[in-house]
């Protein structure tokens, strides 16, 4: 492994620490039930990616809580239907990040079908 895609890897795991608490925080204030349930459900994938890459880097790594802090805020703020879309650009964006990685590490290749998936499940939750 390369400078380069440890750098990577580092940045995705944190990334995928940050959303455990993000989609965590924003089960707290959604008022729908089947959003909360979803976003649970998202935290426990991305707990899951942190592990598959936290076995890449052997790094113990601790979660942000930036994103915890501010998206339940814009919940309150702009609504779900000007969030939402923002959530999922987050999640189409690391399936961009982990395809330069998947290559080398087939491992990653299913976290970044994970995330594409994450986002149009966020996505249908406007339906």
């Amino acid at each position: 492994m390369n400078d380069k895609e440890m750098k990577i890897l580092i940045k995705s795991q944190q990334g995928e620490l940050d959303a455990v608490l993000m989609y965590k925080a924003l089960a707290e204030v959604v008022k729908d039930e089947k959003d909360k349930e979803t976003f649970l459900q998202l935290a426990a994938e991305e707990g899951h990616h942190a592990s598959v890459f936290k076995g890449l880097t052997d790094k113990t790594l601790t979660p942000k809580k930036t994103l915890a802090t501010i998206l339940p805020i814009m919940y309150k703020l702009l609504g779900k239907k000007r969030l939402y879309p923002i959530i999922a650009k987050g999640e189409y964006n690391a399936v961009n990040t982990y395809q330069p990685i998947a290559d080398a590490f087939p491992e990653v290749e299913s976290v970044k079908n994970d995330e594409h998936r994450h986002g149009d499940t966020v996505m249908e939750l406007l339906k």
